[in-house]
């Protein structure tokens, strides 16, 4: 994958090199912000050249997530600094004045500092991909091979190794290709024209307001804002006029914000919290306002955010047994075969032949057909999830999900329907009445502006509860609609005295407005106590009281809107200016309250239920209130003992962190670069394989950090591109249908692993005794190669094994100690067998002390071939093979077929060609009875491992 090149770093001394600070104020600011992070001093070229050398190194090194890194702290500690200083000691932090920048000082930073982007994305050449691709052991491995082999003229066997290598390459190459994209479509964020305030004129300076692209702006320019721009950079805010700030792209959830310049922050309110600060990619929903840009390009929060996308993932356990294994199979065979070599040449003085001969042990050595049966695997298990509605974009995703104990879910939309369902209509002492429903839903149906999903919930529930409210008898007079800035909707509407329509003259005009709870409860003066029939003032008691009713409400899960009315004279309307919204939404009485609940999927706690019935944990990861997320969490039956919050989290030290992270199931108003550090925590410290579930922009980070991205096919495109796996359908059963292919998918790769590691080593192990003991070659070079060939065909059906129903049901891993402690029990069983085959062959066979070479090598072969064949059904499972446990058909069918060939070759005219021989019907008695010893043999140490080393050790 690329890397993201970052315009420049921070130096250690100061926040920004492109802004050279003389201020002793600022620089005294700068010291205060920093005092809480631990760095070395650092001074002069030589030391920040080293700095910036070391940092190439910073993908590869482990990051636990439990603090944050040295780019973050600095990002914090400036923002802190200025959302706590007046607005005249701002402009003199970033050298800027209350005129704006002039053109000459903002083209000066603009080549000083670098367009403002957030990174730069840097495309791999397709060279370096495919060298990623080509560097694998056994590709090597199988290369140096296969040239060896067209040097000896063993071209068919150099031509199928060339086209395993050429299959898993192509294969690794189109993966790491297509997620080398990702990091570009963050680039979407900054795509738009900035008013900005210059500056112009030597001696007079006039102020002017002009139109620059992104890309230009430069901190220290004043920009001007309205409804639907987006902010260049990181902005302090200078003025305000009801501003209202959409933070999605950083928080992933819909509300919005209200942002103010005419307040001064402290260190203990969460950086998103920050009133006078608005960071690069959110964008204004309603207001107006000007602000001072004190960040851009790679030093602005969403930049920090998005640092680590696009960054090599560490290789998980899996990947790096593979190396270890390959590497140890490689030390072998060149020791192996050099001694073969030697020793053939010491015997025959025929280096030709002998060199032969040792290719052709180092190619019974190498398991050829690893890269092809892993990606096998694989692929089948991405078409299995595919008839599951699954995307699988990165095939390793699919072994992972086989490994995965830990699945973090974003709640939005995937444990919730992610729609309003209304559940109650209460006053504003807590009880339920009808009368608050009723002018909430004539408020709902007689709103001609958009409808939200809130008045879609109260329509439904009016229409499906069979009250009969009767709209017909009302008639719209006149509607103020919903804004930003009032967050509230009010409709004038009247009725007639007479249902039956025969006195035309109005008698009853209502407004009726519903909305917000603190803005309904702002323009109301009173309240209607319904069971008594009476209005009162709405006294600080009764407001008071009603705020403890919302807080319960909120504590249960539950989203509150207040509902108020007034009764108008029929005149007022007339006389009264509706452009005065302010004087016409005023003295209104206050009737209640409304509720609303975003419900749990159906399929959500079954789903759940049957994962952690696999051994995976679920732990929710949201940026909703910590309320609401128990509640869900409740109704689908995460457990809520142990829950935390994201600024809670930022307060502990990396120890608690670890400890706070290791406990919670439920984590709420995290931040995107918290919800990486809670995985980073789990994966390092925790030793976890972890799963993440989400849709937006802010989970980018952790969907690119995790072992296996997940994401919707609804998602934000950045989250798509960088997540593994893509659920067409917001069904978390799909999950489970994945983690049991995943499961398959690793158990049959190590079974092939097993067999290769075992049946190789044990066969080459064999030839070397036989050819010390027989003075002769076992086999010939050609012999040797069509029995590997023939071996290597019959395993192409692993992938299509099945796997046992205990083991689908917990987390696999691979494990360092495991598989060589399951060679050293089981590997020798079969070299045994083979000395036991060549023994009975000299004692029984010999004539004289002699032994026809033609016979040993066609018993030989056969005897080999079976036994390198019928080992996997010993090692595929714990139990008594072929008797209590039965490998699925295409492998029954591919054993039986090798070995009919296998017996049926010595037989045949290419047997005659190969230098083979008929075999009389007493060995194949021998066989019979020596696969009987094996299994039988084999059984009694596999029970002994797994009593010794899975138990005691």
């Amino acid at each position: 994958m690329g890397s993201l090149k970052f315009f420049r770093f921070f130096s250690f001394r100061t926040h920004f090199d492109g802004l050279r600070y003389s201020n002793s104020v600022h620089q005294n600011l700068v010291s205060n912000a920093n005092s809480n992070i631990n760095h070395h001093d650092q001074d002069g070229f030589f030391s920040n050249s080293v700095f910036r050398f070391l940092r190439r190194f910073q993908s590869r090194e482990k990051i636990d997530g439990g603090s944050k890194t040295e780019a973050e702290e600095k990002v914090y500690s400036w923002l802190y600094a200025l959302a706590r200083s007046e607005r005249d000691l701002v402009f003199e932090y970033v050298r800027s004045t209350e005129r704006g920048l002039s053109f000459t000082e903002a083209e000066r930073r603009l080549k000083e500092n670098g367009p403002n982007v957030p990174f730069e994305y840097k495309f791999p050449s397709w060279w370096h991909l495919l060298w990623n691709a080509f560097f694998h052991p056994f590709n090597i491995i199988l290369i140096v091979l296969s040239a060896l082999s067209y040097i000896t003229s063993d071209n068919p066997n150099g031509c199928i190794m060339l086209i395993l290598v050429f299959i898993s390459v192509s294969l690794r190459f189109y993966q790491e290709y297509g997620s080398s994209k990702a990091a570009m479509k963050l680039s979407e964020f900054v795509r738009s024209p900035v008013k900005v305030q210059r500056c112009a004129g030597r001696v007079v300076q006039t102020e002017l307001i002009v139109q620059v692209d992104q890309r230009d702006v430069v901190p220290g320019d004043i920009v001007i804002f309205e409804p639907g721009d987006l902010f260049p950079g990181d902005v302090r805010l200078l003025t305000s006029k009801h501003l209202v700030v959409s933070q999605s792209s950083l928080t992933g959830e819909s509300w919005s914000t209200e942002k103010t310049a005419d307040v001064t922050e402290d260190r203990s309110t969460p950086l998103l919290e920050l009133k006078n600060i608005c960071f690069m990619g959110t964008n204004v929903v309603s207001g107006t306002g000007t602000g001072l840009v004190v960040s851009t390009g790679s030093k602005t929060y969403i930049s920090t955010m998005f640092s680590t996308i696009g960054k090599h993932k560490p290789a998980d356990s899996f990947e790096k047994g593979i190396r270890q294994i390959s590497y140890v199979l490689v030390g072998v065979m060149l020791l192996v075969v050099t001694i073969i070599i030697l020793v053939e040449y010491f015997n025959f003085y025929d280096i030709s032949e002998s060199t032969l001969f040792g290719i052709s042990v180092a190619c019974a050595l190498t398991p050829q057909m690893l890269p092809l049966i892993i990606n096998t695997s694989l692929a089948k298990g991405a078409l299995a999830m595919a008839r599951e509605r699954c995307i699988v974009k990165s095939l390793s995703a699919i072994r992972d999900m086989g490994s995965m104990d830990i699945l973090c879910i974003d709640k939005t939309g995937t444990l919730t329907m992610n729609r309003a369902i209304m559940v109650n209509h209460l006053d504003c002492w807590g009880s339920p009445r009808e009368k608050v429903l009723r002018f909430a839903f004539l408020n709902s149906y007689f709103k001609s502006d958009q409808k939200y999903p809130l008045d879609d919930a109260i329509l439904a529930f009016v229409y499906t509860n069979g009250y009969r409210f009767q709209p017909s008898k009302w008639k719209k007079i006149d509607e103020i609609p919903f804004d930003f800035i009032r967050r509230r909707v009010s409709v004038i509407l009247e009725t007639e005295s007479n249902p039956e329509g025969r006195n035309s003259q109005p008698c009853y005009r209502f407004m009726i407005t519903k909305g917000a709870l603190e803005e309904v409860m702002k323009v109301c003066s009173y309240v209607e106590h319904v069971d008594r029939g009476e209005i009162t003032a709405f006294s600080a008691e009764d407001q008071h009281r009603t705020l403890i009713v919302v807080e319960e409400l909120s504590n249960e899960g539950l989203r509150v809107i207040g509902v108020a009315i007034k009764n108008l004279p029929q005149t007022q309307i007339s006389e009264q200016s509706m452009d005065n919204e302010d004087g016409v939404e005023s003295d209104m009485v206050f009737l209640g309250l409304i509720t609303f609940f975003d419900p749990p999927k159906d399929s959500a706690k079954q789903a759940l239920w049957r994962l952690a019935e696999r051994g995976v944990k679920a732990k929710v990861l949201t940026g909703d209130s910590l309320s609401l997320a128990i509640r869900i969490c409740q109704e689908v039956g995460i457990r809520t003992t142990h829950i935390t919050t994201g600024p809670d989290l930022e307060l502990l030290n990396q120890d608690d962190f670890h400890e706070n992270v290791r406990k919670a199931t439920v984590l709420a108003r995290l931040t995107p670069s918290l919800k990486l550090r809670v995985v980073q925590s789990l994966q390092t410290v925790g030793n976890h394989v972890v799963g993440f579930l989400g849709d937006g922009i802010n989970d980018s980070l952790a969907l690119d950090a995790a072992n296996v991205g997940i994401s919707v096919d609804s998602a934000a495109s950045v989250a798509k591109d960088l997540a593994d796996i893509i659920l067409l359908e917001k069904d978390l059963n799909v999950l489970v249908a994945g983690v049991e292919q995943g499961r398959l998918t690793f158990g049959n790769t190590k079974k092939y692993i097993k067999l290769s590691v075992i049946a190789n080593l044990g066969s080459v192990l064999s030839l070397f005794i036989a050819t010390l003991f027989l003075r002769f070659e076992p086999l010939t070079p050609t012999q040797l190669l069509a029995q590997n060939f023939l071996y290597s065909v019959g395993q192409i059906a692993i992938p299509w094994d099945k796997m046992e129903e205990d083991y689908v049901k917990i987390p696999q891993r691979w494990s360092v100690k495991g598989l060589p402690m399951f060679i050293l029990w089981n590997g020798p069983v079969c070299t045994l067998c083979d000395v036991a085959t060549l023994l009975f062959l000299w004692f029984y066979y010999s004539s004289d002390g002699q032994l026809s070479k033609t016979f040993f090598r066609s018993a030989w072969f056969v005897e080999g071939l079976l036994m390198q064949t019928l080992i996997y059904h010993l090692i595929r499972t714990e139990k008594i093979p072929l008797i209590m446990e039965i490998a699925s058909w295409p492998v029954i069918g591919s054993t039986v077929l090798i070995s009919a060939v296998g017996i049926a070759i010595p037989f045949s005219v290419i047997g005659d060609f190969m230098g083979f021989t008929d075999l009389p019907l007493s060995y194949f008695g021998f066989l019979v009875v020596l696969f009987i010893g094996y299994f039988t043999v084999g059984q009694v140490v596999k029970r002994l491992y797994i009593l010794v080393y899975k138990k005691w050790l």
